[in-house]
């Protein structure tokens, strides 16, 4: 029934208008952010949402409010700053280079929208991370980091490690969702983690899609595969239930 409910609610985001969540502002180090507060119910498990490369937008409102008809509240973080949603790819590249260069940062942004989810009321004891390509990436950064999540959910997401870190203090399962086609995140990058993972004796799930290129899950994109995006939600939602039961 959760998966039926699933694919219907997938089906009508095709089409549907984001339905009207909340934009919040707040502060990390001083520097200001806005996110996306999404709630389903008080104390219902919590789900923080990280942007691709293209800041926090209306797909990700989308999905949030995609998982609140699914019983979960969602905090869509923002990793780039209040009112900066780049469009062209010499900018996104920018924005997501700088917090690449700079782990720290991603790590205290990650952390510092943690916290603001939890004083709208989110529930940082039951929550997991996910998110898309570079949000994907930088949920791994979280794992590595042992933010804590009761599961770490990469769609399409930069897999590689970093020089220096590893995942022996991950405390939770990783998830990740990946298409074979994908042109910008190697197979060898996918062996590579679950290599890592294995090695680290934490819990993984790794499930690649034949056909499918980067960002497949992206609505109306150049992209976009129905199939993968059906399969790999309805399983994302079967991690969900399972990790915060």
């Amino acid at each position: 029934m959760q998966i039926r409910t699933a694919l219907s609610l997938l089906s009508a985001a095709l089409c549907a208008p984001v339905i009207a969540g909340e934009n919040i502002p707040y502060t990390v180090d001083g520097l200001d952010y806005e996110g996306y507060w999404s709630e389903s119910s008080d104390n219902a498990p919590l789900v923080l949402l990280v942007h691709d490369w293209d800041g926090l937008t209306d797909y990700e409102k989308k999905r949030a409010e995609m998982l609140n008809e699914l019983g979960y509240n969602v905090f869509a973080v923002d990793l780039f700053g209040k009112g900066i949603r780049p469009t062209e790819v010499k900018d996104k590249k920018q924005h997501t280079g700088e917090l690449y260069k700079d782990r720290e940062k991603m790590r205290s942004l990650l952390v510092g929208a943690a916290a603001q989810a939890e004083k709208l009321g989110g529930n940082l004891d039951n929550n997991v991370m996910m998110g898309y390509c570079f949000g994907g990436a930088a949920v791994l950064e979280a794992a590595r980091a042992a933010i804590p999540s009761k599961a770490y959910v990469s769609f399409h997401g930069g897999l590689s490690t970093p020089d220096g870190q590893d995942y022996s203090q991950t405390p939770s399962q990783v998830v990740i969702f990946h298409g074979t086609a994908d042109a910008m995140i190697s197979m060898a990058d996918f062996g590579s983690l679950a290599e890592q993972l294995e090695s680290a004796n934490v819990e993984h799930e790794m499930l690649t899609y034949s056909g499918a290129p980067h960002a497949f899950t992206v609505f109306g994109s150049m992209n976009y595969q129905l199939e993968a995006d059906q399969k790999s939600w309805a399983r994302f939602t079967e991690v969900l239930e399972s990790a915060t039961q």
